[in-house]
């Protein structure tokens, strides 16, 4: 009963989109562990990583979708979000170290005994124990936005000013995290990690099951924002984007809407961070940067906002555009991401999944154009006849003149 509830309430598209995933998340890491190196279908380990680092970065992108796309509040600051999740993360693999660090201290990370640290502050305390910080990895981003989104959304701040101040909180963490005192690392962050719930983070079987739990993930997350936009929330969520206005006139809690979504959507960003940190295997202050949360504006419009899988095609195509020109061309990529906003802006205001939609329905309105049958020729009234009308002019638009 459940499971066709939950096919009635989603679309099509999105059944596929979770089924391909769901897949992915099978498939590949088989590839990799199962088929020897060098054979046709072998995925390699940097590869695997690579595509998990993409994969969080979609449901990043899918996040920023959720209150852009649908409740139409512009975020510049769901890098933030993400940062933190990626720090919550962070702080449990330190915990996993122990004695194996530079310094062999059994409490203390590296840069604490290296900056005559002597006790652990008591916001690391409970992050040793994975179940912990995952809890960390949710409410932190969460309770940030609920709080955040509370006063601005009741201020009724919209538009660009609300933007604004996003980027304001962004960049007053990444001051914050900057500084040695905070007991996060500093400009260096956290790194060298060791194990993840007694694995070898470097470990290939222990990469292929970060992949799989990413690409798990981005498949729930698309289930439950698809189960929000299909909902009688979603469409005031619309509603509010479209007409704020007049959605408040009509009685809807629109501040309340706003924050919903704003928490659920930062939740996701978290969760997208704490998957990402430990496939690349560094968490520093440069996650906070503001360039980065613009950037994921960019990914979503670039695939189509408002569209859900738009945001997740945008956040893959555009990183695959990033590692080939930061490798080949480092000094014009920055120059490719503008120019290709630019060109989004003024020609795919609707990202690639709305000009995929618009080709497909233009070839659809054709074929059904050509095969509807001629329309049937007007019938000739003896009224018409009797008033001096050429019965040769019915069903042609055109009337001839009465006889003399």
């Amino acid at each position: 009963m459940l499971t066709q509830a939950l096919f009635r309430a989603l679309d099509k598209k999105a059944v596929w989109v979770i089924g391909i995933f769901l897949a992915v998340a099978v498939l590949v890491p088989m590839a990799n562990l199962l088929i020897p190196a060098g054979q046709f279908g072998h995925v390699p380990t940097y590869m695997v990583s690579l595509m998990g680092k993409y994969l969080s970065y979609a449901i990043l992108a899918l996040a920023l979708d959720l209150v852009w796309g649908y409740c139409g509040i512009l975020s510049l600051g769901h890098g933030a979000f993400f940062a933190l999740g990626g720090y919550a993360m962070g702080m449990y693999l330190m915990r996993q170290i122990g004695t194996r660090g530079v310094y062999g201290h059994p409490v203390l990370p590296d840069f604490m005994v290296f900056l005559n640290w002597k006790e652990l502050p008591w916001y690391w305390f409970g992050f040793d124990n994975f179940w912990f910080a995952m809890a960390m990895v949710v409410s932190v981003p969460g309770l940030l936005a609920f709080v955040f989104g509370f006063f601005a959304f009741r201020s009724r701040v919209t538009g660009v000013y609300l933007s604004i101040i996003t980027q304001a909180m962004t960049f007053a963490l990444l001051l914050a995290f900057f500084r040695n005192d905070m007991g996060f690392g500093g400009n260096n962050g956290l790194t060298d990690f060791k194990d993840i719930l007694g694995s070898p983070v470097q470990a290939q079987s222990t990469r292929a099951a970060l992949f799989a739990a990413t690409a798990i993930a981005l498949a729930l997350s698309v289930l439950i924002c698809s189960l929000i936009v299909n909902s009688k929330l979603g469409k005031v969520m619309v509603a509010v984007r479209d007409a704020e206005s007049r959605t408040r006139f009509l009685g809807y809690p629109v501040e309340y809407v706003k924050l919903f979504a704003f928490t659920v959507s930062a939740v996701m960003a978290g969760i997208a961070g704490a998957l990402y940190v430990p496939q690349v295997g560094i968490i520093n202050p440069s996650e906070f940067e503001p360039g980065n949360s613009i950037e994921v504006v960019i990914w979503a419009a670039v695939g189509g906002r408002g569209t859900l899988i738009g945001p997740i095609i945008g956040a893959i195509v555009v990183n695959l555009g990033k590692s080939w020109f930061t490798t080949t061309l480092p000094d014009f990529w920055l120059f490719a991401l503008g120019t290709l906003f630019i060109f989004t802006t003024l020609f795919l205001p609707r990202g690639i999944v709305g000009l995929w939609s618009q080709v497909v329905g233009s070839r659809r309105t054709r074929r059904v154009s050509d095969a509807a049958p001629p329309a049937a020729p007007t019938p000739v009234q003896s009224a018409d006849i009797e008033r001096g009308e050429d019965p040769a002019s019915f069903g042609n638009g055109t009337q001839a003149k009465p006889a003399e």
